[in-house]
């Protein structure tokens, strides 16, 4: 996984401690410690694989020997009947962690799919399908990685990150143009600014105050090609507010340079998928 290795590790700890607690009360008092098992995970539905290393350190966090064959990697597209990965070893360490696994594998898996079917929708148009922070608490940084293993790009982490006046900014500040003048002040030379707009007179006043990315937000698909018209190359222009699988490729033949999505995170289906034991 192209993440944080340690951030992973405490996200993975933290769900077993919520799901194990103690101790397992059905599995722990059926098998003993020295019981030993093995199985597979099964697709169920078809779609992009994310998140089997994550599986993998649940399983090797309650059992440091498990035996783990993953047979397929991340951002592999699967069909159902499909087998993703075999794995090896105490019997109580499987079925303990079988639903913080699955949980972890499904969700990310849903994440990736749907990512997945947004970019295809885009194929021939020079755009990116960004994501949100519109993530689930604490799963921010996984979430994000299934976005890019489906094909998508990041938006920024965090509100630490980068720039970005949003309408409740704007309205704070008073305009556009007083906010942007006292974040010059403020900020670094090398840090961009995104403003969000939500007609073509706040896309002036963000142009003319040399954003370096304009959002339309919410934007009829016919304002929309007026604004990356109006724009003409000299700022970056996302996207956002409304986009669907059925709407993103007309979105996309604006012109615009960003798609962001937040139905790629925050209301995702989980991908169907079990977990086998031999």
């Amino acid at each position: 996984m192209d993440i944080n290795s340690c951030q992973v590790q405490k996200i993975v700890a933290q769900a077993i401690a919520e799901d194990v607690g103690h101790s397992d009360l059905t599995t722990f008092n059926l098998f003993s410690p020295d019981a030993r098992g093995q199985g597979c995970f099964l697709a169920k539905d078809e779609g992009v694989i994310a998140g089997l290393p994550v599986a993998k350190m649940v399983f090797e966090k309650l059992d440091p020997n498990m035996v783990w064959n993953g047979l397929i990697n991340d951002g592999e597209y699967v069909k159902s009947g499909m087998i993703l990965a075999r794995f090896s070893g105490s019997l109580q360490a499987i079925l303990s962690g079988e639903r913080v696994a699955l949980n972890f594998l499904q969700r990310l898996s849903g994440i990736a799919a749907k990512t997945h079917g947004y970019v295809q929708e885009t194929i021939g148009y020079p755009v990116k399908i960004v994501d949100t922070r519109k993530t689930t608490p604490g799963l921010r940084i996984l979430e994000k990685y299934a976005v890019k293993t489906g094909g998508g790009s990041n938006h920024r982490f965090g509100l630490y990150d980068a720039v970005m006046l949003k309408d409740n900014h704007i309205k704070a500040a008073g305009s556009i143009t007083r906010a942007m003048t006292i974040l010059r002040a403020q900020l670094p030379f090398t840090i961009k600014i995104e403003v969000e707009t939500e007609n073509l007179n706040m896309v002036q006043e963000a142009l003319d105050n040399k954003a370096d990315i304009i959002m339309l937000d919410n934007m009829s698909l016919e304002l929309m090609a007026r604004a990356v018209e109006l724009v003409n190359g000299r700022a970056l222009v996302e996207a956002s507010g409304g986009i669907t699988i059925d709407n993103v490729r007309k979105v996309a033949a604006t012109g615009v340079d960003i798609i962001s999505v937040g139905a790629l995170t925050h209301s995702v289906k989980a991908l169907d998928i079990s977990l086998e034991l031999d």
